[in-house]
């Protein structure tokens, strides 16, 4: 007898059931609306500074596109007071990747809109290449 445990495989896991809710003829999705932003003429500074990044984070929409940050214990716990805040006092319910476009959408707009003087560069300024603070 074999000390491992028998399971199913990918096939059986996968297999196509039939259900009533399956039988039903195929519904379109919603399509999202989008607000498409014209794209800048010339060449240059300002191209780079043309996102297609709307103006608000992309929500809760399928996204094609996916990175992985790492985040301190602090940030991460400061992630989740902002989220349980806005929850609690704003009756908005959202999850941390909807917090995290939202702030990169906040910040990317910033940059568009003020460069030298956004609250990126000025951040990025203070914190070294190596990603700890400069001195003096």
């Amino acid at each position: 007898m074999s000390r491992r445990a028998s399971l199913p495989g990918a096939s059986e896991l996968f297999r196509i059931t039939s259900s009533p809710a399956l039988d039903l003829p195929p519904q379109a999705p919603p399509e999202p609306v989008e607000e498409r932003q014209p794209k800048p003429e010339g060449n240059g500074r300002s191209d780079q500074l043309a996102r297609s990044a709307a103006p608000h984070g992309s929500g809760r929409t399928k996204h094609d596109a996916k990175i992985t940050v790492y985040v301190s214990g602090d940030e991460l716990l400061a992630m989740e007071q902002a989220r349980l805040t806005l929850r609690a006092k704003h009756d908005l319910v959202v999850d941390r990747g909807r917090l995290v476009r939202e702030a990169v959408a906040v910040l990317l707009a910033d940059f568009d809109q003020h460069g030298d003087e956004s609250v990126l560069v000025q951040r990025l300024r203070v914190v070294g290449s190596d990603g700890g603070e400069t001195e003096g």
